[in-house]
């Protein structure tokens, strides 16, 4: 039976929830962040599932386009000096409540994902009791 790790995420300027629990995706609270794109300002939710790519947004966006992602509460941009290896769009990164950081492109329909440890000992002993690995 595969393992469903729901990542429970913050703001990593203000330390503040980006969890959803009115807006739920998958059976899941989502993750909430405002978004900016060439022409229009919105809000975007993702799935809180590791993996999952599933998403809901009020902006209208096309595959390949880049979006500028901001904290819904002090609103400070969540994009980090790195880039995709995949396509070369600026990474946006957010903190897992357990430890760590997930860091996912900004482009509009590439899957580039993953986690960071920093204190890989600590962070993924709290990870791991955190989702009972």
């Amino acid at each position: 039976m595969k393992k469903e790790v729901s990542l429970s995420l913050k703001c990593p300027n203000c330390c503040e929830s980006l969890m959803d629990e009115k807006h739920l995706i998958e059976d899941k609270p989502s993750i909430k962040i405002n978004i900016e794109t060439e022409h229009e300002r919105g809000v975007l939710r993702l799935c809180c599932l590791y993996g999952d790519g599933s998403k809901w947004t009020d902006v209208a966006m096309n595959d390949g386009d880049i979006v500028d992602m901001f904290c819904p509460h002090c609103n400070h941009e969540l994009s980090i000096k790195e880039n995709c290896e995949v396509c070369g769009a600026p990474l946006v990164a957010f903190f897992i409540k357990a430890g760590g950081t997930v860091r996912i492109c900004s482009r509009n329909g590439c899957t580039n994902h993953h986690i960071v440890f920093k204190e890989v000992s600590e962070e993924t002993s709290k990870l791991y009791y955190e989702y009972g690995f």
